[in-house]
């Protein structure tokens, strides 16, 4: 048994740091500490590393770089899933639930969070995926939703995978559109959540609902 594992047998997967974490999941220690440093040192950004990528870094190859991207996955579902609950009360109970899903991805994608009068949630639905700058939303569809759920008001989110959370023009005229088709079934948009790397932007907090 390695020093590393006989660390982790000793004391647990948390006393390991990240490069000893690395290495235990690849058996190389050389090939973690490589790996690491191309990253600067950041765990996060070697796990938003396209595959392509990551397959170059200290020959490093397609089984193993699958391997830790699927790791990757497997731990920001479960940290997705542990923010998660029945009832939303702020924008920052969405940014905790959907943070890990949507941070690290280089394509945008929409998400809509249903919800009752006393802001239980009824459904989570992913309503588009795009590119990396836009992705096209149809307002009716998010509306047709609502209706089949019985839901009386929802929680819109989407992702900047440029870093940057400011809405855009296009933002804010689907936002407007979507308020103006959910007013005509008295279905009520509580907020429209953009999350990036660099922070998180709020239509409700920003003063843009009306």
């Amino acid at each position: 048994m390695s020093p590393v594992a006989d660390k982790m047998a000793a004391r647990g997967a948390r006393s390991l740091s990240d490069a000893e974490l690395l290495a235990l999941l690849l058996g190389d220690e050389s090939l973690a500490a490589t790996l690491l440093e191309a990253c600067g040192g950041s765990l996060a950004r070697l796990a938003a590393e396209p595959e392509a990528r990551l397959r170059m870094i200290g020959g490093l190859g397609l089984r193993r770089a699958r391997m830790l991207l699927a790791a990757a996955e497997w731990g920001r579902r479960i940290v997705s899933e542990s923010a998660a609950s029945d009832f939303v009360a702020t924008s920052d109970d969405v940014v905790r639930m959907f943070r890990p899903q949507l941070e690290g991805l280089s394509h945008e994608e929409c998400w809509v969070v249903y919800l009752t009068s006393s802001n239980r949630i009824i459904e989570r639905q992913r309503v588009s995926q795009g590119g990396v700058t836009a992705t096209v939303v149809d307002h009716r569809l998010i509306i047709k939703r609502a209706l089949e759920l019985l839901a009386t008001r929802f929680i819109l989110i989407h992702n900047h995978p440029s870093g940057t959370p400011e809405a855009s023009p296009q933002d804010k005229a689907l936002t407007d559109k979507v308020v103006r088709a959910a007013a005509l079934f008295d279905i009520r948009l509580l907020d429209h959540v953009i999350i990036a790397r660099d922070g998180n932007f709020s239509f409700q907090a920003s003063g843009l609902l009306h």
